[in-house]
């Protein structure tokens, strides 16, 4: 299997949208951005801010699309066709509706579960089922129309903290995700709760 070379974080760009719960994928590599000491920068070829990392000894491609979520996919394959990257060499980070605060998962392929962002990824690759994904959870409205608002909302204090809990968690976790150690990656994930 191979190792993962890129981690592309999905949210919306502008300040209106980046305390929004939509955009706990962004925030995530934002964390990674800071662990490694670096910095990510806008760059009109991958349409969003894209940094390149050493992070615990590995080589590794940081981007935040800075187009709107339903639009990420060409960002991605920018990014993608100009380092050569495969589809099983990404990690998409996302908030996941059905996750509670506090709570991550990895998952690998799979369907895009109504997610525009990873719907639009996987039609520009042309390859739905080849990326891994980091489902960042954000609890859902209870009533689905009022997912929009929700997810376009800010979360509370508590919930804040916990969703910051999980990507610190996130973080420990990433080294044997990105060696492609799932199985331990996912052990050690799967069973926190912030």
């Amino acid at each position: 299997m191979s190792q993962v070379r890129a981690i592309i974080g999905l949210g919306n760009p502008g300040a209106d949208y980046e305390a929004t719960r939509h955009n706990a994928g962004a925030w995530l590599v934002e964390a990674v951005a800071r662990r490694a000491g670096g910095e990510l920068r806008a760059d009109r070829k991958f349409l969003g801010l894209h940094a390149r990392v050493q992070f615990e000894g590995r080589d590794l491609h940081l981007l935040n699309p800075t187009t709107f979520m339903n639009r990420s996919g060409g960002a991605v394959a920018a990014l993608c066709q100009f380092f050569k990257l495969a589809p099983d060499e990404l990690l998409v980070a996302h908030d996941e509706l059905d996750l509670p605060p506090g709570s991550a998962r990895y998952k690998t392929g799979g369907g895009h579960g109504g997610h525009n962002g990873l719907r639009d990824i996987a039609s520009a690759l042309g390859n739905e089922r080849g990326f891994h994904r980091l489902r960042l959870g954000i609890g859902h409205p209870g009533d689905s129309r009022q997912v929009t608002n929700y997810v376009l909302g800010r979360p509370g204090k508590a919930e804040h903290i916990a969703i910051e809990a999980a990507i610190d968690e996130c973080l420990a976790t990433l080294p044997d995700a990105l060696d492609g150690e799932w199985a331990r990656a996912m052990n050690r994930l799967h069973s926190f709760s912030a």
